[in-house]
């Protein structure tokens, strides 16, 4: 179920140039599948997670239970990562080997429907990152409003809350696993339910999920009790919540990261991903648990591939980026999750015309159409 840039050709594109970019990737072996090194990584995570579970269930004092709530966390932010290589088929070269590291993964360890992910991330989101009433990762509402439409079209004491959800927002991340795992059970039930749309793969990430709750909470509950167990799965995910969204936000929210009408959303495929997108830097920890989400744009372009060979890949992407005139944008890691929730101060404009983007905006650019909205 991938939406591969290498499979699609997209009225518009520049297709001679892209495809001598990945003639150029597949000269130099970047196309095999890096299956060693993810898959030793992906048991790496497993085991941090693991580990780190039992240092806090087993262990006393308050400061070795965070030490081991650290570790676990970090863990199972590395297993969600590395299984988003997966999802897109960059593990294997076999898609069925894919598909079940991606529910061992998702569904099984992390408790995320696998179908619901596919369609949300691979379906929905590749083909339209940033676009206004199709992509929902970059809807908030009614929540919170993170463009200056959403602004314009509040009214009375939705207007006034808005004018201070920045406040809010960061206190309340730690929900942002459940939301996750909700918004997955809330699809999962809706296929299931209609015979039509209804396909084996929901039974099966059914199974798995109810596999995942009898592990997660089965084995902790012989020492913990039940409610230990249930309580301490809670507390599991809710730490997660913010490291979650420290890698899964900085792609695509910043200022740098336009959002676009769908009306004018752009034919060209790599003037879509490059406008919408941004990259972010990260150290040698980062690297690792980021599973290549901070290349971002080598992603979106390529997205079946193996994050391994991102670095390596960006050198080039960077060239042909600035060779088309596409923007290529690259944050440090902080200041992308601080720009992220700025644009919960200062939302972002809804680009009328993705053309005028071709060459890149920074935030500069769209706080000054923001002030002059104002």
């Amino acid at each position: 179920m991938s939406s591969s840039a290498e499979r699609v050709r997209v009225p518009g594109t520049a297709p001679d140039s892209l495809a001598a970019l990945r003639r150029e990737f597949r000269a130099r072996g970047w196309h095999r599948k890096a299956t060693a090194r993810i898959v030793s990584e992906l048991v790496l995570h497993s085991l941090l997670s693991i580990g780190g579970q039992a240092i806090f269930i087993f262990s006393h004092g308050l400061g070795i239970e965070l030490i081991g709530l650290a570790i676990s966390t970090y863990g199972t932010l590395g297993v969600a990562t590395n299984a988003h290589t997966s999802s897109h088929g960059g593990t294997f070269a076999r898609r069925w080997l894919n598909d079940l590291l991606t529910w061992y993964s998702f569904a099984f360890f992390v408790g995320q429907a696998t179908t619901y992910w596919r369609h949300s991330h691979i379906v929905v989101h590749h083909p339209s990152p940033n676009v206004v009433g199709v992509d929902d990762d970059a809807d908030f509402s009614p929540y919170f409003a993170s463009t200056d439409r959403e602004i314009a079209e509040a009214t009375g004491l939705k207007r006034v809350y808005f004018a201070y959800q920045w406040i809010l927002f960061p206190l309340i991340l730690w929900v942002n696993a459940f939301t996750r795992h909700l918004s997955g059970a809330k699809f999962l039930a809706r296929r299931l339910r209609d015979p039509i749309r209804r396909r084996p793969a929901h039974g099966i990430d059914l199974g798995v999920l109810v596999l995942h709750y009898a592990v997660w909470i089965g084995v902790p509950a012989i020492a913990l009790g039940v409610w230990g167990a249930i309580g301490f799965y809670l507390l599991r995910f809710a730490a997660l919540g913010y490291p979650l969204f420290a890698v899964l936000a900085p792609a695509h929210y910043p200022a740098e990261a336009a959002v676009l009408a769908k009306s004018n959303e752009p034919a060209d495929f790599v003037r879509l991903q490059t406008v919408t997108t941004v990259n972010f830097r990260t150290g040698v920890l980062g690297r690792l648990v980021c599973s290549g989400l901070e290349y971002q744009i080598e992603h979106h372009l390529f997205p079946s591939y193996s994050h391994v060979y991102y670095p390596r890949m960006s050198v080039l992407v960077r060239e042909f980026c600035e060779r088309e005139g596409h923007p290529y944008r690259t944050l440090g890691w902080g200041e992308a999750c601080w720009k992220t929730f700025a644009i919960f101060r200062t939302p972002k404009c809804v680009q009328p015309d993705a053309t005028a983007l071709r060459h890149g905006t920074g935030a500069s650019d769209t706080m000054a159409r923001l002030d002059a909205v104002e």
